[in-house]
């Protein structure tokens, strides 16, 4: 926007610099947290997602067998002649 007040044009042209500036300095900050987060959950040593529901899928399946085997167990343990 032009005016022919200098102090007016000044002023707009402070206020877009410092916009331009501001969203500058947002972006640099935003890589820099970025960057942190990442950091902070590489040293956390996360497992993938992928890895996580293959060993629920294997511990579901063991509880599983177990529970089988503990049924079995009791029903030969019923079979045996009492003392």
């Amino acid at each position: 926007m032009q005016t022919d007040n200098p102090f007016l044009d000044g002023m707009a042209r402070l206020f877009t610099d410092a916009a331009g500036a501001a969203q500058s300095v947002r972006a640099e900050i935003e890589g820099v947290v970025r960057q942190r987060m990442e950091k902070l959950v590489a040293d956390m040593n996360l497992v993938p997602r992928e890895e996580f529901e293959a060993v629920k899928a294997m511990a579901a399946k063991a509880r599983a067998e177990n529970e089988a085997l503990a049924a079995r167990l009791a029903a030969l343990e019923a079979r045996l002649p009492n003392p």
